[in-house]
C-alpha cells in the first residue's frame, strides 16, 4: 500500500500532452496512427484464419478491434484538432481544465473525439486478460506434461 499511498499524496502535473512540431509532425503521426492500424488488422485477420481457439484468443480479437475503433477515433480527432484556432481550447487553469464549448461542428467532431480513453481502456484490460488466459493455459498444459 505504501506506493499507492505515496503516489496519491505526491503527485503532481504528468505533463502527459504530445505536442508535435510543425506539420510533419503531425504527418508522421497520423501516419502511425494508420500504419498501427493496419497491424492491428492483420493480426485480428491472422488470429483468424489460423483458427486459434480459446478464451484468450478471443479477448485478443476484442483488443485488436478496440484498439482499431481507438485509432480511426484518434485520427478523426487529430483532423478536427487541426481545424481549431489556437484560442478555441482554453487551458488558463492547467491542460486537465481545457474549456471547449462545442458551438461549430469542427469543435463537436474534436470534442467527442477526445474521449478516446472510453475505447483505449477497455482494450488494454481486454489485452491483459488475453495474456492471463494464454498464460495460465500454456502453465495448465505444462503442468499436464510434467504429470
Amino acid at each position: 500500500m505504501t506506493p499507492l499511498v505515496t503516489v496519491m499524496l505526491f503527485c503532481q502535473d504528468a505533463w502527459a500532452l504530445q505536442t508535435h512540431g510543425g506539420m510533419e509532425g503531425v504527418v508522421v503521426h497520423q501516419a502511425a496512427h494508420v500504419q498501427y492500424l493496419g497491424a492491428l488488422g492483420y493480426l485480428l485477420w491472422d488470429i483468424r484464419r489460423s483458427g486459434f481457439a480459446g478464451v484468450g484468443w478471443r479477448y485478443l480479437q476484442w483488443f485488436c478491434w478496440m484498439m482499431m475503433i481507438w485509432n480511426g477515433i484518434a485520427f478523426i480527432g487529430h483532423f478536427a484538432q487541426m481545424g481549431l484556432s489556437d484560442t478555441a481550447i482554453s487551458t488558463d487553469d492547467g491542460y486537465l481544465s481545457a474549456l471547449l464549448l462545442p458551438e461549430t461542428f469542427g469543435r463537436w467532431v474534436y470534442y467527442v473525439t477526445a474521449f478516446d480513453h472510453l475505447f483505449i481502456t477497455p482494450a488494454l484490460i481486454l489485452l491483459f486478460l488475453a495474456m492471463r488466459s494464454l498464460y495460465r493455459a500454456v502453465a495448465a498444459e505444462q503442468a499436464e506434461d510434467r504429470r
